[in-house]
């Protein structure tokens, strides 16, 4: 049964279930950091503080991501460039602008980057996996067609749910992250570079079932962001551990 994707109307606004589950997700990422950064013995309000400004730019960076990448569409309709109601956010522009802001705001209130980055990566993997329900309420972000026993039917049609295969990555890169190796974390940045490269590797291959991927020439974008993803992680984890056994 397709569920509307409005969850209800208030003075003739409608309030799309998608964005519940995102201000949803982002509430338990906000609660998973404070937690974190208790732990850490960071100063009371950081997540207050960070997480106000990461979440404004993170739409912002989440929209300009998917409008540059469907720009041959926007050039022409530049009056919807800034219609998120519609749809067109992608995460990985929300990652991105994530750690534009963590970088600015660890010089600012002189905190340790790598700090922010790993209170923040069990959450922010927690908040994808509620909000790609979204995706299933909107009837997007599903795959090609399948003879699966867990195959969905989207316009008559048997497909991958890989909303779904995405949501039990990102849960379950949460539970790691959260539950496992915040307790036995060796070195600054572990946490968030693991996020990075677990999260490649499911990602570059969920993509390539998806039917809505975003290109670049012929090749998927979210695809080529994953593999740099991957790689970025495992460098700075290299250099992140050899840098604790030098100081030791």
């Amino acid at each position: 049964m397709q569920i509307s994707p409005v969850a209800f109307t208030i003075f003739e606004v409608d309030v799309q279930w998608y964005g519940i589950l995102i201000a949803f997700g982002a509430l338990l990422a906000i609660f998973c950091a404070e937690k974190l950064a208790k732990k850490k013995g960071l100063y009371d309000d950081i997540v207050t503080d960070f997480s106000f400004v990461a979440l404004i730019f993170g739409i912002i960076g989440a929209r300009a991501y998917y409008v540059i990448f469907e720009w041959d569409y926007y050039s022409i309709h530049k009056d919807e460039i800034l219609s998120i109601r519609n749809g067109g956010i992608a995460i990985y522009g929300a990652i991105i602008a994530g750690i534009i802001v963590a970088l600015i705001f660890s010089k600012v209130k002189k905190v340790d980057f790598w700090d922010i980055a790993d209170i923040s990566a069990p959450g922010l993997a927690l908040a994808q996996g509620i909000g790609r329900w979204g995706n299933y309420i909107n009837g997007e972000a599903y795959g090609d067609p399948t003879n699966l026993p867990w195959a969905i039917l989207v316009n008559g049609q048997k497909v991958h749910p890989t909303f779904l295969y995405e949501s039990i990555l990102d849960i379950g890169i949460f539970l790691f992250l959260y539950f496992y190796l915040s307790k036995n974390q060796k070195f600054k940045g572990q946490l968030f570079t693991f996020y990075m490269i677990i999260y490649g590797i499911g990602r570059f291959f969920i993509e390539g079932l998806r039917t809505d991927s975003l290109y670049i020439g012929g090749f998927r974008v979210s695809q080529l962001v994953s593999l740099g993803m991957i790689a970025v992680g495992i460098l700075i984890s290299y250099l992140n551990r050899k840098k604790l056994v030098k100081n030791k």
